[in-house]
């Protein structure tokens, strides 16, 4: 009595002596599906906006996303090891920020970072990809001036780094941003209307779009560095008032 195989089996390709099977989608689990939401969420914060530290709460965590504690706590330990928050017996989820020497060494990875994603941008990203760049600016002109409109632009500026990351078509260059951009992003929004910044700061933007219009890609990679290398001897040279 011969046994046919059933679609549940995996089949033998004879020719090559592998088995041939055939991929499935995997669902994500509710600690996943936990993780990421709070991940998300502690990636948006504002956590350089104010001297106070951030702190979160378990139970309440667990009352706004309706789920009992124990998926909050997988997940909190999860973002515990990449370093984005540490528990506190007694006290909470501290979201942690970096003291000012690690800011500056993060905004000075960053620009390394972003240089090279300028250099993937314009090897891999079309005209019409490339031109997102600019209409994130489109709004902001002569009777409309980023220095007038600071949350506006704030927005803005920190969507135009992103952007740049994302063109790049890279999902592990994206995941090893993602920590990097919770802190730069919290400092760019504080000193972003400080000294005419945010005027200076939409020149390079658009310096940095004309050279990626242009697939000039040794100009695109050194004003990519060059200006968020500025932000971090900004930092270096006018910490008081930013909060660490």
């Amino acid at each position: 009595m011969s046994i046919q195989p059933t679609a549940a089996w995996p089949i033998a390709n004879t020719s090559t002596s592998e088995l041939v099977v055939a991929p499935f989608a995997i669902e994500p689990t509710f600690k996943t599906k936990v993780y990421d939401t709070l991940k998300q969420a502690i990636i948006a914060l504002d956590i350089y906006g104010k001297p106070e530290e951030t702190w979160l709460d378990e139970r309440q965590l667990a009352e706004r996303l309706g789920v009992s504690r124990t998926p909050i706590r997988e997940a909190i330990a999860m973002l515990e090891q990449q370093g984005f928050v540490k528990s506190v017996a007694r006290r909470g989820i501290n979201v942690l920020r970096k003291s000012k020497r690690e800011v500056i060494e993060t905004i000075q990875v960053w620009a390394a970072l972003e240089a090279m994603a300028a250099r993937l941008v314009i090897k891999i990203a079309s005209d019409e990809e490339i031109l997102q760049l600019r209409q994130i600016f489109n709004s902001f002109h002569d009777t409309h001036r980023p220095a007038d409109y600071l949350s506006e632009y704030s927005v803005a500026n920190i969507r135009f780094h992103q952007t740049i990351i994302e063109l790049t078509g890279s999902s592990v260059l994206r995941r090893a941003t993602e920590d990097i951009l919770l802190h730069v992003r919290g400092i760019r929004r504080i000193t972003i209307g400080l000294d005419n910044r945010a005027s200076r700061s939409i020149e390079d933007h658009l310096a940095i779009i004309a050279a990626l219009e242009k697939r000039d890609t040794e100009q695109a990679e050194r004003l990519c560095r060059d200006h968020t290398l500025g932000l971090a001897d900004y930092v270096d040279r006018h910490s008081k008032g930013i909060f660490f």
